[in-house]
């Protein structure tokens, strides 16, 4: 029992406890961190074309390699789903330089959208284009998505999805027309002025969640008049400027009247 514990009063006991730890640590971090995505189910073929379409028409800003410019950013380790967001939705290429890139009818069809994305992920891992299965909105729980999406997004995107204005030119879009797999990507990657909601902090789950709710938004509003859904600010310019208007009308008619 001496023996026993004098080894564990040994001056290197704290740095082995210390490194059994950062061990241990490190293997339950391998086990549950959501793994990155990859090039592994393109073929190379696809990495091959991909790479052609890149140099024909991204190169140009974003360097040979994808390396980045002074006028573009790196695209390695962006992933897969950053890629196919930006393609898909026109706003890559670039038409022209400004606050923000705006989106446009798309370039590339959907098969060289992914040659492409297939490029960009063999550079290095980041974020997959999520499955069907991932964006399905009848899978997912509006109750639990609207929540998540008051806390998270409706300070830019409005409470409902209708988009709104920000700093220096940039405004965050209109969501009702967004398909389920871009507002999955846009949540993976950041576009624009957003932040990335990885899957610690939005789980796939939760992302699927707010997908329900935003494509329930798209139905309709059940109270009457929607006054484009942006909230107090035209409710309040109805109230006052039809509303009180009316009010003032029917003063000025009741007193001539009873003039």
């Amino acid at each position: 029992m001496k023996a026993l514990a004098a080894r564990r009063h040994h001056r290197f006991a704290p740095v082995v406890l210390l490194l059994l730890a950062l061990l241990v640590t490190g293997g339950v971090y391998a086990a549950l961190a959501p793994s990155p995505a990859s090039a592994d189910t393109a073929s190379t073929a696809d990495i091959e074309t991909g790479q052609k379409l890149f140099q024909a028409n991204c190169a140009t800003c974003h360097g040979p390699a994808a390396e980045g410019s002074t006028t573009a950013p790196s695209l390695i380790g962006v992933g897969a789903a950053s890629v196919d967001f930006q393609v898909s939705t026109g706003r890559m290429p670039m038409q022209m330089e400004g606050p923000q890139a705006i989106e446009k009818p798309r370039q590339f069809d959907e098969e060289q959208t992914a040659q492409l994305a297939a490029y960009v992920a063999s550079l290095g891992a980041g974020p997959a284009i999520p499955t069907d299965e991932q964006v399905d909105p009848a899978l997912g729980d509006s109750a639990n998505g609207g929540a998540l999406f008051r806390t998270n997004c409706a300070m830019c995107h409005n409470a409902v999805g209708a988009g709104g204005a920000l700093s220096e030119g940039k405004f965050a879009p209109a969501l009702w027309e967004v398909t389920p797999r871009n507002i999955y990507q846009a949540m993976q990657t950041g576009p624009q002025s957003m932040p990335v909601f990885n899957d610690a902090t939005i789980t796939p789950e939760e992302k699927r969640d707010i997908i329900t709710y935003l494509v329930e938004q798209r139905e309709g509003s059940a109270g009457g008049l929607s006054l484009g859904s942006l909230g107090p600010v035209s409710e309040g310019l109805w109230v006052w400027v039809v509303g009180l208007g009316l009010l003032i009308g029917a003063a000025v008619w009741i007193g001539a009247k009873s003039s």
